[in-house]
């Protein structure tokens, strides 16, 4: 058994690139039994835009009439198959899912109908082993993953553990907190490994991307100075306007390390990678300050990092793992949207369309996020 909107239902955003505030309309709503998806059925296979089952939340699931969903490189991984992870199929992808809740299992606590809710990459835990027990439920051995292991958000209707699902304040601008929920929530918990203080530098390797453009913004939050890295005009424009205090573009720079000494006074005192480039996550154990801490975020597939030995040991450097957050890390990361301090940079296409936006990933021609409408 689950229990179903009544008596209520949501007007869906026009074709804007901001929209207005998803308010609550007083008129009947029932769930319906097939939605708007894209889906695979093989990695690497067409993406079908079509007519699929709306899901029924299990005992402890929402579920979630999803309004927008954030397009991730993960999303892009999960579709190819390159990762050494098995991915359900078929599959319904994304993981960056915000809307409102219209239906929940029986045994779920702490949520009404009507709350506005998001979808996360990590979709359950099981909340009783040790990495749960201290707070690491992304790394449960039984992990369930949106758009992975669990069909994600890129349809009109998707389930959610109750007790994972992000909580999102009243009245808030849906499209642009979905890309808090993966890209934000992931900076942000990067940002507190890399144990930078305020007043110290820290650098962000792909600051024009989906995670680069909040990790800059997130970084000036909490005091810290930024520098930012990546390739063009164009996103060194767009970096510099979300706060960054230098820009080291490493298509107009012969020595790449040397800059970024340079600009920093022998180096950021952390590093954050959310690029996907090899070869830049490989200069960060060179340029990083001594004492100093390399944070790996960004993915790229079947990618090893490599660091000298004898200067890994003189700097005395770190090299660390940062993978999500949990939940009190999400918690934090909607609160410094919630209150201004941090903005989503995107593009609102229809969920139609996320073909076309792979296509603009895949060539690194995407500035900031890319939001789908599930409505179109």
């Amino acid at each position: 058994m689950f229990r179903l909107a009544n008596s209520q239902s949501f007007r869906p955003f026009v074709g804007v690139v901001r929209p207005l505030t998803l308010r609550l309309v007083s008129t009947v709503s029932t769930i319906p039994k097939t939605q708007k998806a894209v889906i695979f059925y093989e990695n690497g296979g067409e993406l079908h835009y079509k007519d699929i089952p709306v899901p029924k939340p299990k005992p402890n699931e929402l579920l979630i009439n999803v309004k927008y969903s954030g397009v991730c490189h993960t999303d892009l991984h999960a579709w190819k198959g390159d990762w050494p992870l098995a991915t359900k199929l078929p599959l319904v992808g994304g993981h960056e899912g915000a809307g409102v809740v219209v239906g929940m299992g029986e045994s779920v606590r702490g949520w009404k109908i009507g709350d506005l809710a998001g979808i996360k990459w990590l979709n359950g835990s099981c909340m009783s082993c040790e990495y749960c027990e201290q707070s690491h439920e992304s790394n449960c051995p039984e992990a369930d993953l949106s758009g992975y292991t669990h069909d994600g958000s890129f349809q009109q209707y998707a389930t959610a553990d109750a007790v994972q699902a992000a909580k999102i304040p009243d009245g808030t601008n849906l499209a642009e907190v979905a890309p808090i929920l993966c890209a934000g929530i992931t900076v942000y918990k990067a940002l507190k490994t890399s144990g930078v203080k305020s007043g110290e530098w820290v650098a962000i390797s792909g600051a024009a991307g989906g995670l680069g453009s909040l990790a800059v913004q997130y970084a000036k939050a909490m005091g810290f100075r930024v520098l930012g890295i990546d390739g063009g005009e164009d996103k060194g424009q767009l970096v510099k306007s979300l706060g960054a205090d230098h820009f080291v573009d490493y298509t107009k720079t012969n020595d790449v390390v040397d800059a970024i000494l340079k600009a920093t006074s022998g180096g950021p005192h952390g590093v954050i990678n959310v690029s996907v480039s090899e070869k830049a996550i490989a200069q960060s154990v060179e340029y990083v300050r001594p004492t100093g801490t390399v944070v790996l975020v960004g993915l790229p597939a079947n990618a090893v990092i490599s660091s000298e030995i004898f200067s890994h040991v003189i700097k005395t450097i770190n090299i660390k793992g940062s993978y999500v957050g949990n939940r009190a890390d999400t918690r934090e990361a909607i609160d410094f949207y919630t209150r201004g301090l941090v903005k989503s940079p995107i593009r609102v296409i229809g969920l139609s369309e996320l073909p076309h936006a792979y296509e603009l990933m895949e060539k690194g021609k995407v500035l900031g996020r890319i939001v789908v409408d599930t409505s179109k």
